[in-house]
This record gives structure tokens, C-alpha cells and sequence, in this order.
């Protein structure tokens, strides 16, 4: 059950300092984001570096999420948000990055290319460590399912993660698409990783006249008017759509750490995603929490060591 690529064993947290920066997407302000490793069972921890009067830390978790429009945003108890979430949470959860302190000077993390891609990247250029503290995931015991219409957001017990997700829209550039996928890092990278965030032309003009999307543009997101893509370049693979909201949806679950559950989801958005969080953990008898049970890694045999290992991984 704790195969590699599958479920990860033991705590992983960055093996060296990163950091990125750019331009906000709906704010559209420059920020800068820091990602230090941290130790055991710190869980992840977001940290406002421009909040100096009152706390400016915000931990991770469905408690935390204070805005579901367009984007997760978490906040404290102090009031203090982080915004546009999703797509580093994503590459987290790919990457099964447990213990981070990640440090951002303004409201919204940048936006880079629209996509999950460059976090993925800046996991992979410091490398993953694994922490000698076993993981614990929820484990879904009973299915629990959201509507509103005829969107909806599905979990049921499975032994790892697994995502069925599909959309539906008029535009028929976007029409109809589905992807499933058992979004492991290698998964992750092939398949979703590069999936841009993406808007409907009208959608943009409603979105600027709201005062977001501030920052958008063809560099990060993609744009749709009826049967056409806006964008210079085009797509960068037919089902991009549909990956893109798996990326959203990863993330979005990844707020509650890892789950062993099937997702399966139509129509569904940031909005229906927290929902579902929601409704798991209303009932404590929907889902427990299950610890990954191995041996220390000094004790472990040389075929067990490769196994235990991530694939990533810079000494």
C-alpha cells in the first residue's frame, strides 16, 4: 500500500532554501516568494513579510480557507490573507512536501506562467528530503458528495489518491473533457503540471471591472472567445482545460494534507472543492487519520532504501 510513487511513507521537506517572484495575478503587484525547509511536523505555514503589527503567520488547513472566488485564500485569526494558492499547494501535494515555512511580502503569490509548472521546478532544483517521522494521511471511510446544480464534487475510500475530473462548457474551444489520474510527482509533472489557469474573454472583462485579474495576461493564463484561443501561442496540449482544474482541485485538497480517497468531480471550482473538505470533516465518522508504519531508514535493507527514497532527491 505504501508503494513508491503511490503513497509516500515518511515527512519530506525541501532540501534547501528556494525562492521566485513576479507578478500577481488577480492583484497584479510584484511579489516575492521564499520556501525554507522545516523540520517534523511543522506542517506547512504561509509567512506575510510586509505584516509587521499583528501575527502574520497562517497555517494550512480547510479552517483557514476565508475565499473561494476565482481562488483559495487562506487567513489568520488576525485578519492577515494569502490568496492564489492552489497551483504551489498542487506541486506540494505532487511532490508530498509535508513541513515548509513559505514566505511571501504581499496578499497574493505570483502568478508566474498560470501553471503549477514552476513550482514544480523549484522543488525540483533544491530536491525533496525525506524526514525520519512517519506520514499521516486521512483516510476517507464512507463516500460524502456536494452539488449546486448540476456541478458536483465527489470523495469515496480508496487506498491512495485517485482524481476523475471533468468539465463542460459552451465554448467550444473548452467543450467537453475529462482526465483521470493517480497524481504522483511523475504524473504530476507529465500530465498537469504545465496547465495554465484559464478565462473566457467576457469573463476577464467582468473580472478587471471587479478590480481582480489585475495582472493577467497571455503570459499566464489562457483566453477563450467561443471556438477561439486568444493566445499567440495556442495551447500547450489539448485536454489543457481540464488538467488545469485537476491542478486546482489537487491543491484544494492538498489544504486538508494528503488523502487516500477517489475525487471525482464535474464542474466543479474552488467553491465546490472547499466544500467537500467541508462535508468530510463535519462527521468524524467519514474519515481517520492513518499513519504510514515503516521501519528507520538506517534499518532498512538496500532494496527497501530505493524504495522508501523519492525520486528527487539532492543530498
Amino acid at each position: 500500500m505504501w508503494g513508491k510513487n503511490v503513497n509516500v511513507a515518511w515527512q519530506s521537506s525541501l532540501c534547501a532554501l528556494v525562492m521566485t517572484s513576479g507578478i500577481e495575478l488577480h492583484g497584479g503587484n510584484y511579489t516575492r516568494l521564499v520556501m525554507r525547509p522545516a523540520p517534523v511536523n511543522t506542517g506547512l505555514i504561509f509567512v506575510r513579510t510586509d505584516v509587521t503589527d499583528r501575527n502574520n503567520h497562517i497555517t494550512v488547513s480547510p479552517d483557514a480557507v476565508a475565499g473561494v472566488r476565482n481562488c483559495t485564500t487562506l487567513s489568520n485569526q488576525a485578519g492577515v490573507e494569502v490568496s492564489t494558492i492552489e497551483h504551489l499547494m498542487a506541486a506540494l501535494a505532487a511532490s508530498g512536501i509535508d513541513n515548509l515555512i513559505m514566505e511571501i511580502d504581499g496578499k497574493e503569490l505570483p502568478a508566474l506562467d498560470g501553471s503549477a509548472e514552476p513550482f514544480l521546478k523549484l522543488i525540483e532544483q533544491v530536491g525533496i528530503c525525506r524526514q525520519p517521522m512517519p506520514r499521516q494521511y486521512v483516510k476517507v471511510l464512507r463516500p460524502i458528495e456536494v452539488r449546486t446544480g448540476d456541478a458536483f464534487a465527489r470523495i469515496e475510500p480508496c487506498e491512495r489518491l485517485e482524481l476523475d475530473v471533468s468539465i463542460d462548457f459552451d465554448d467550444a474551444a473548452i467543450g467537453q473533457q475529462r482526465v483521470e489520474i493517480v497524481p504522483n510527482v511523475r504524473a504530476f509533472r507529465e500530465r498537469l503540471a504545465s496547465a495554465r489557469t484559464f478565462a473566457r474573454l467576457h469573463e476577464v472583462e467582468a473580472l478587471k471591472a471587479a478590480g481582480l485579474s489585475k495582472g493577467g495576461s497571455y503570459e499566464n493564463a489562457i483566453v477563450v472567445d467561443g471556438a477561439d484561443i486568444l493566445n499567440p501561442g495556442g495551447l500547450r496540449f489539448e485536454n489543457e482545460f481540464v488538467a488545469h482544474k485537476a491542478i486546482d482541485l489537487l491543491g484544494d485538497l492538498y489544504i486538508a494534507g494528503p488523502i487516500l480517497g477517489r475525487v471525482i468531480t464535474q464542474k466543479s471550482g474552488h467553491g465546490l472543492n472547499h466544500d467537500l473538505l467541508t462535508a468530510l470533516f463535519q462527521n468524524p465518522e467519514n474519515w481517520c487519520y492513518m499513519q504510514a508504519q515503516q521501519k528507520p531508514l538506517d534499518e532498512l535493507m538496500p532494496d527497501e532504501v530505493r524504495e522508501a527514497l523519492p525520486e528527487i532527491l539532492i543530498a
